[in-house]
């Protein structure tokens, strides 16, 4: 697992980046861009082409790699696994984040997916027909810890870093948010059990709407509820604090809800979710930095003068990890060109606070 000795001794090995590229995460650093793996189709020329991509991060200066088992039908991971093993760095100076709750494929799509979901997790009782919703998502106990034992198996690793539960707000279509409540806070007690374990260090929730809607939206997820959930699991999993150390959400340009919509009551009233989390002690990372490409070349001028980088795909990048809060933004990095512009990026200073207001004047 990542250490608090390996990764500030990178941090020092890379010490030619702008003094905020770094930034703490639990007793260690971590890098403010990170490697994101969701895109691209499930090819061994893909494999390939990540696989370089990711040695080329990590070896220039980036130490954070997310990615999920459902990614590419597993392939993900298991180019993530065999990158790191690779690279010309120390493990323990890499933060490695995955994620469960979608059942995945085997490497590639099936000629009959509902067969194979049967066979795979339903007829091995590795799920329960009643806890699949839309015949692809699952937070059961049983199911993530299969989910967890599988990374860890893709990956090549002992211990994972960081594992999210994987968009819980995907469960609201077939349950009530009380019992989406309850099936979180299962969830996070088995995994505060696989912590005690050593299997991962840490656990988080990565969403794609849940944080990010208000109160009233379909997909709406309470922050204070989750975070209370999250002490309760570690409470009766006999742990002395939680495991829940981190969000993932979208934020971008043009999707920076985490920042401007209040959904979420803190001490003083309603908060966005960059501000609960980070007084919550949790931390950012976020999604869609780029908005899967979209913002390489297609920053609106009058934000794009306010941020650095010599690429549009480097300022949207300067912009997301500028955020309140957010410990580092994620970048889909599927070509060692990509590569290497996101290492560049942290080259750049991010947008202070009031700079970043100003933004949104």
């Amino acid at each position: 697992m990542a250490t608090r000795e390996a990764t500030w001794a990178y941090r020092d090995d890379h010490d030619d980046f702008a003094r905020t590229f770094y930034r703490r995460f639990g007793e260690g650093v971590v890098s403010s861009i990170g490697v994101g793996t969701y895109l691209g189709d499930p090819t061994d020329e893909r494999d390939e082409a990540y696989h370089d991509a990711i040695v080329t991060a990590l070896e220039g200066g980036i130490n954070l790699v997310d990615t999920a088992i459902n990614y590419r039908h597993q392939r993900s991971e298991r180019v993530v696994g065999r990158a790191l093993a690779d690279a010309d760095v120390d493990r323990e100076a890499v933060v490695v984040a995955t994620k469960g709750g979608f059942v995945p494929f085997d490497g590639e799509r099936p000629a009959d997916p509902g067969a194979f979901v049967r066979s795979e997790y339903l007829d091995t009782g590795v799920v329960d027909r009643e806890a699949l919703v839309r015949g692809q998502h699952c937070l059961a106990p049983a199911f993530l810890d299969d989910q967890l034992d599988r990374s860890l198996s893709n990956l090549g690793l002992e211990t994972i870093d960081l594992y999210y539960v994987h968009n819980p707000e995907t469960q609201l279509a077939d349950n009530s948010r009380a019992a989406v409540y309850d099936q979180l806070e299962a969830a996070f007690e088995r995994l505060e059990e696989r912590a005690a374990a050593g299997d991962i260090e840490h656990y988080g929730v990565a969403t794609w709407e849940a944080f990010r809607v208000p109160q009233g939206h379909d997909s709406y997820l309470s922050l204070p509820e989750v975070v209370e959930r999250a002490r309760a699991a570690a409470d009766s999993a006999g742990n002395a604090a939680t495991h829940l150390r981190a969000i993932q959400l979208p934020f971008n340009v043009r999707m920076a809800d985490a920042f401007t919509v209040a959904a979420h009551e803190g001490a003083d009233g309603a908060q966005s979710a960059l501000w609960f989390a980070h007084e919550a002690g949790l931390d950012v990372f976020t999604s869609a930095s780029i908005m899967q490409g979209q913002l390489a070349d297609a920053i609106p001028e009058e934000v794009a003068a306010r941020l650095s980088g010599a690429t549009d795909a480097q300022r949207a990048i300067n912009f997301a990890r500028s955020g309140p809060g957010v410990t580092a933004s994620l970048v889909g990095t599927g070509s060692v060109e990509h590569a290497n512009e996101n290492v560049e990026a942290g080259r750049y200073e991010p947008l202070g606070a009031d700079a970043f207001d100003a933004v949104f004047e």
